[in-house]
């Protein structure tokens, strides 16, 4: 099934794509936030199970994939400004779960930490709470290289560290979508790779203490980038949390191989979606007057309900 797209504008500042995946006999929507350098493809393998049960939204932060034609770039984006983005499309699509990627996880647990009224449960894959010594031998490694915008050496980079687990062919996707990026983009990752090895972690540690809704963090069994070990350091800042190990995958999960997908298919829909629970025809509600929606473009205009972005 082909999703609905459209650019949902927040703030008056940023145009963010989006892909909506509707399932009209679903009663839940989740949201998903990828992570560094990718865009809504890399969630293909997700979509596959999640779409016959839940209503699916798919957004590019405003500087990648196929929201960055829509936006000016002027400066980088802070985590805390991506976690702003996030908590309008929650109020946009309605979303009701939150399913993030790898360094998404930080926007993630960042919102969440606010406390949106409308998210039950979240789902955090591939992301610690503390940088590993091969997760900054990587980070460090590939500050160089983003910032004289060595796209061949960063698509090696990528597929030797984190991406070493993942099938030949995806290897070739990711080498030739890093070949791909705009300049802008690399210096984006160099500003967002300074701003994780300059400051503490411990500030997504003390995000998760507000966080009311229960947690399930995934990671791979072979991941020393983002350890399941490291993850379950969440464990006594958490209200109501869950772990979930992902046996013989690395950082990249469910796109690793088949028993990887099946497994990883398997963690989330027993949180998000437990075996005694049906999923019940729901009429989609139509959007509400915050949204203007400029029919001849596919474009939504989207009154921020909170009038600041974060400091």
């Amino acid at each position: 099934m082909k999703p609905e797209t459209a650019i949902v504008e927040i703030f008056n500042k940023y145009k963010v794509y989006t892909e909506h995946y509707v399932n009209n006999a679903a009663d839940k929507t989740i949201i998903l936030v990828n992570g560094s350098l990718a865009t809504t493809a890399s969630f293909a393998q997700s979509v596959r199970y999640l779409q016959p049960r839940f209503n699916v939204v798919l957004y590019d932060q405003p500087y990648a994939g196929q929201s960055r034609p829509h936006n000016r770039y002027r400066q980088p984006i802070r985590k805390e400004d991506e976690a702003e983005i996030l908590l309008e499309l929650v109020e946009h699509f309605r979303a009701d779960h939150v399913l993030s990627f790898s360094w998404g996880g930080a926007a993630t647990l960042l919102a969440l930490a606010q406390r949106p009224r409308r998210i039950e449960k979240a789902v955090i894959s591939s992301f610690a709470a503390r940088i590993s010594k091969p997760m900054r031998d990587y980070l460090e490694s590939g500050l160089g290289l983003l910032e004289a915008c060595d796209r061949c050496n960063v698509g090696h980079l990528v597929n030797s560290t984190i991406g070493k687990h993942l099938p030949s062919l995806f290897k070739r996707f990711n080498y030739r979508h890093i070949s791909s990026l705009a300049e802008h983009e690399f210096r984006q990752m160099h500003f967002h790779i300074n701003e994780v090895l300059t400051q503490d972690t411990k500030c997504y540690v003390d995000c998760v203490d507000a966080i009311e809704v229960p947690l399930l963090f995934v990671n791979g069994e072979w991941d020393e980038y983002t350890s399941a070990q490291d993850a379950r350091l969440f464990a006594g800042h958490v209200r109501q949390c869950q772990f979930s190990t992902i046996k013989n995958t690395g950082h990249f999960l469910d796109m690793e191989h088949k028993t990887a997908w099946q497994d990883t298919q398997q963690a989330l829909l027993g949180f998000l979606q437990p075996a005694t629970s049906l999923v019940k025809p729901k009429c989609t509600p139509t959007l509400g007057n915050r949204h203007r929606y400029a029919a001849s473009e596919r474009i939504f205009t989207h009154s921020a309900a909170r009038s600041h972005v974060l400091r």
